[in-house]
């Protein structure tokens, strides 16, 4: 394994505000994330995530040699799509293009599939993204199709690939 998945602890929010204060990682992103991002604006999100409900939110940390270095989760949908999640995923510049989110994304969804209910995990990254396009597929997801002009980031309208692996 090239990275280890572990349970987010409030002593790794450095590394994270570190990792989130670099704009090319922000660039790959949703909008919403403070920047530049703070080591308050970590303790926050390491909060929330240890105190969401563990049935809905799966939260994760990426580390290598336990330091964390990126960040990974599974979000479950709701109503018709409860059995349904939708997965994100970070990793500090750094640590790219070295097979890392590839793991980190397979450890997940075995994680999922084995200990959840859940059968279909889906991602959208934008459809430039050829990096997080190529981890999904090394991971097993399918590419399902292209949503065309599905979201405007720094002011310019773009296209995502919707990506899915089913149980």
């Amino acid at each position: 394994m090239k990275c280890t998945l572990r349970k987010w602890r409030i002593q790794d929010a450095a590394d994270l505000s570190k990792a989130l204060s670099n704009k090319a990682v922000q660039d790959k992103l949703r909008d919403g994330i403070p920047f530049p991002y703070s080591v308050s604006d970590a303790e926050e999100y390491i909060t929330a995530m240890l105190e969401s409900d563990p049935n809905e939110t799966f939260a994760f940390a990426i580390t290598v040699n336990d330091c964390a270095v990126g960040s990974i989760g599974a979000f479950r949908g709701s109503n018709i799509h409860h059995q349904t999640a939708e997965l994100g995923y970070y990793l500090a510049e750094e640590y790219w293009n070295q097979g890392i989110v590839t793991d980190a994304v397979r450890q997940l969804t075995d994680y999922l599939f084995t200990h959840t209910d859940l059968l279909r995990l889906f991602a959208t990254p934008f459809s430039d993204n050829f990096g997080s396009c190529r981890v999904l597929e090394k991971a097993g997801f399918q590419w399902e199709g292209t949503m065309r002009r599905h979201a405007v980031k720094n002011g310019v309208v773009r296209d995502m690939k919707l990506y899915a692996i089913v149980r």
